[in-house]
């Protein structure tokens, strides 16, 4: 909730009206292809849990093999890592086939609305393109329609299982990181489950890193996406005046219009590319620095002899994990952006064809009841 009042009242309104016409593949009747396929990716994103919990305990046991020189038990851990990573491989083709099959699916509904929509009664001819946030409408409906589909299958996806892998792991972390004493101004302090709060701190910072360096990234996107809209609109726009006129000043004014939307596209690019270097630094740091930092807060356990290899590799498996799971806002920050950069263009053609449903409406509320023939023909013989 307190995410949701973070947006400005303009971008809830925006996200709403979306969220009111493509809900309705869900809502619609008969709605079985929706909801099975949401119900397969839900399974499939539980069993791939199991698998990936599996594969932290194998983890741990190989290398305590290893560790205890143990030829046999190395073997027997060799065996079992085929049937878990064939487990893997066939989940992640099953979920591939259904996020793409729901994001096709849910695409096909939302297209067909909004084609629906904006041709009914003549409101294509009668769409003011002129105003901002209504131009390039067949842009929105093809390519801004198709982002605004096929983002939010992957994110939830990719959140749900983010969730679920930060409440097996933290366990995990609980279970093998044990308590950690520090001695501090000459006294030993315990710290219960060290490195859960170390996994908490870490991510939290990255992710606050994350959100101030992107903060203007959604803008940047959506200025980009409209300078491209705009410029494929210019072409067409040139062509079609090259074809139907023979005035000459028309042309020109076409082709002036082309290289000027040729420039604030690339201006758009460029402002878009130093958005995503700052971000690519947190990605990458981030990247690097996360396995390190498991290992090294792992590293005074095993070096003391309370921690065994395989579990120095196991909690720092899972502290990689669950920072993972904990930035999943860092991860997914510019594929956010550009979803709601989508959303909104979708639904500013949605309010527009809305303003021009409600005058219909107005327009036939208002209107006088049409004259029948008898009445005509009475009248004509009165007089």
């Amino acid at each position: 909730m307190r995410a949701w009042r973070s947006f400005p009242p303009e971008q809830r309104k925006l996200l709403l009206r979306f969220w009111k016409a493509a809900s309705g593949f869900w809502r619609r009747r008969p709605s079985w292809t929706a909801w099975p396929l949401t119900v397969a990716l839900i399974v499939i994103v539980l069993l791939q849990l199991g698998v990936q919990y599996e594969l932290n305990l194998w983890n741990r046991n190989f290398f305590d093999a290893l560790g205890r020189r143990n030829a046999h038990a190395l073997w027997y851990q060799a065996a079992l890592f085929v049937p878990l990573i064939a487990g893997s491989v066939t989940l992640a083709a099953a979920s591939v086939w259904a996020r793409m099959t729901a994001q096709r699916r849910w695409r096909e509904y939302l297209t067909i609305h909004l084609i629906l929509y904006w041709l009914a009664k003549g409101r294509f001819r009668r769409l003011d393109y002129a105003q901002q946030g209504r131009q390039n409408p067949e842009y929105r409906i093809a390519e801004d329609a198709r982002l605004a589909t096929d983002a939010p299958i992957d994110l939830a996806v990719g959140l749900l299982n983010s969730l679920l892998m930060a409440a097996t792991f933290i366990s995990v972390l609980w279970t093998v990181g044990g308590n950690i004493t520090l001695s501090i101004f000459a006294s030993d302090v315990v710290v219960p489950g060290y490195l859960v709060i170390s996994v908490i701190v870490y991510s939290s910072f990255i992710t606050a890193t994350m959100v101030f360096i992107g903060r203007s990234l959604t803008l940047v996107i959506q200025s980009k996406n409209q300078a491209e809209a705009e410029l494929r609109s210019s072409a067409n726009v040139l062509r079609t005046t090259a074809e139907g006129t023979t005035i000459l000043d028309s042309e020109a004014a076409a082709r002036g219009e082309l290289w000027r939307a040729l420039r604030g596209a690339l201006g758009r690019w460029r402002e878009l590319c130093m958005q995503l270097v700052r971000t690519t630094l947190v990605l990458q740091t981030n990247t690097l620095l996360a396995p390190v930092v498991g290992l090294v807060l792992c590293a005074p356990k095993f070096l003391a002899g309370s921690m065994s290899l395989g579990e120095l590799t196991q909690a720092a498996a899972a502290f990689v994990l669950v920072q993972g799971a904990f930035n999943w806002l860092v991860d997914n920050y510019q594929r956010l952006a550009d979803w709601i950069s989508s959303v909104d263009r979708v639904a500013t053609l949605l309010l527009a064809l809305d303003e021009l449903c409600m005058r219909e409406q107005f327009i036939s509320a208002t209107a006088p009841p049409p004259v029948e023939p008898a009445q005509i023909r009475t009248a004509v013989t009165s007089r």
